[in-house]
């Protein structure tokens, strides 16, 4: 059965896919941020893009950091941004 994930995009994530969130069916097979992220890269060009290097991206279930290899079950929100910054 699927579900719904919000999916919240912060900073140049935002930017270059041109939206600040979406909410997205979640298939039931799909298990981790990782599984979502090589979804999300299927979808349109600047996915793919924004995707390229994960190295460059953090990533929160629930407003709580965590990995890409993360379990997305029982999230309700995830939270994509660049790393922060100090000034």
């Amino acid at each position: 059965m699927a579900r719904i994930l919000n999916i919240v995009y912060f900073a140049w994530v935002k930017e270059r896919l041109g939206k600040g969130h979406e909410a997205m069916e979640i298939p039931s097979d799909l298990d981790t941020i990782s599984d979502l992220v090589e979804l999300l890269s299927k979808q349109a060009p600047e996915y793919k893009s924004v995707f390229a290097d994960l190295t460059k991206l953090r990533f929160a279930l629930d407003q709580e950091f965590t990995s890409i290899d993360a379990s997305i079950n029982s999230a309700e929100e995830l939270a994509i941004f660049p790393p922060v910054t100090g000034g």
